[in-house]
């Protein structure tokens, strides 16, 4: 097989964009070995025996390597002398006769190291070839290997987020919303006391799924140079009795401890339901305790600033959208032409492509949704690979790739506007969704 350094460096790219494709690896490690890269291809390797331990292609490729040639004495002390010259290379080492103890010691070892069976795979060998390629999973300040300590880890952790608003593409009016509700009265803290502008209430972000509303408020927290606290469903409810009051009590005290902080409850639908659809009586404790948590009679939440995203706000209990609490909402749309174009760009860069038209992928692709276009581009790389592997020559990513797989990847977020079809039509009491029926008037979908 030809070790071709661009089709290795290729490999590696596609590696690294596909770290669990274990055939990938397979196929890098085997080119790695043509090319005389024996501990790269014995990483690959234990990559994939951590994932595959019983894979016959892994084993066998290991077997066949044999111990790896080491400086210094190749024999352990007390073994019977080895022929006095190897491929050609006068065998220097002498013999040293060990103590008793520590011949003992050799021995049992050596026990240990053989294989059970003939032919059975010696597992301490192969450990003891991959403990200096691959890095340990955990280590200490002084860069030594340490176990994991025991008990359990903290259940959120408040993070520095490196996102700023300028790196939203598109979405201009959100950024305008964002801009008034929150960051110009926080720039301006003098203007903000003239005006008597109070921080106290939240913002909702609605939308279709996989527009962006995370991103968003990642965005806004680095924006105000805030940590991010994340919270979602499933960190917050709890099958015990008051155990899922007390994780809202948690979360929010650790956002208080780190304020500045942003903090932000995804899927707040799903956390905050309506209380008269709620049955279950340990749900509904979990909405009054949100509730308290929000209101916080002592002021405690300064410097705490509450976002949450939901794809149903029609869902969420009306107590939580009362002022001062979350009393603005802000609509998040699928992105527009501009900013499809953007987020194609975001997700192609490190990849190898050529030749790529952005306006046309933007015009074949109205109407998705930012995930949407990170699959078209995921399924383009797929295609280009699996034609790369077939050649065994490497490509790179054309625009035919890109087009085909836009049109095998259908727009996830049509059954939303359904539902947000009917809110808009029957239930947009008060106007609380005049943007939405706006966009939707635009679209033709009203």
């Amino acid at each position: 097989m030809d070790a071709d350094p661009v089709v290795i460096a290729s490999l590696r790219k596609a590696v690294a964009a596909l770290p669990d494709d274990l055939g990938l690896r397979l196929h890098l490690a085997s080119m790695l070995l043509a090319a005389g890269l024996r501990e790269e291809a014995i990483s690959q390797l234990g990559a994939v025996l951590q994932a595959d331990p019983a894979n016959i292609q892994a084993l066998g490729m290991l077997a066949g390597l044999g111990p790896a040639r080491q400086a210094g004495p190749a024999r352990q002390a007390g073994s019977a002398p080895a022929s006095t010259e190897t491929d050609g290379e006068a065998d220097l080492t002498q013999e040293i006769s060990p103590p008793d103890g520590v011949q003992a010691q050799a021995e049992a070892a050596d026990r240990d190291q053989a294989p059970a069976q003939a032919g059975e795979f010696n597992w301490a060998q192969a450990e003891s070839e991959l403990r200096d390629v691959l890095p340990p999973m955990f280590v200490s300040p002084d860069g030594s290997a340490a176990e994991q300590p025991e008990g359990e880890a903290p259940a959120y952790d408040a993070e520095k987020p490196g996102l700023r608003l300028a790196d939203v593409a598109g979405l201009a009016e959100v950024k305008a919303r964002l801009e008034a509700a929150f960051l110009a009265p926080m720039r301006n803290p003098e203007l903000r006391k003239l005006y008597g502008k109070s921080l106290r209430g939240g913002l909702l972000l609605y939308g279709p799924p996989g527009c962006g509303k995370t991103f968003i408020a990642r965005a806004v927290a680095g924006e105000l140079g805030a940590r991010f606290l994340a919270v979602s469903f499933a960190d917050v409810v709890d099958m015990y009795i008051g155990s899922s009051e007390r994780n809202i009590r948690e979360m929010f005290a650790i956002a208080r401890r780190s304020a500045p902080c942003v903090l932000f409850l995804d899927e707040v639908d799903a956390i905050g339901q309506k209380r008269s659809q709620l049955r279950n009586t340990p749900m509904r404790s979990a909405v009054n305790q949100l509730l308290l948590e929000l209101d916080d009679v002592t002021g405690g939440n300064d410097g705490v600033f509450v976002l949450a995203a939901t794809n149903h706000p029609w869902d969420v209990d009306s107590a939580l959208r009362r002022p001062g609490r979350f009393d603005r909402t802000l609509l998040v749309l699928p992105p527009d032409a501009q900013a499809r174009e953007a987020v194609f760009r975001f997700h192609l860069k490190d990849r190898p492509v050529g030749g790529i038209n952005l306006t046309k992928l933007a015009a074949m692709t109205d109407g998705y949704s930012a995930a949407d276009i990170a699959h078209v581009c995921e399924s383009a790389a797929e295609l280009a690979l699996l034609d790369s592997a077939r050649s065994g020559q490497a490509r790179l990513i054309g625009q035919d790739d890109l087009a085909a797989a836009a049109a095998q990847v259908r727009p996830s977020i049509a059954a939303w506007f359904e539902s947000a079809r009917n809110v808009a039509l029957f239930a947009n009491e008060g106007g609380a969704y005049d943007d939405l029926a706006a966009y939707l008037k635009k679209r033709k979908m009203l």
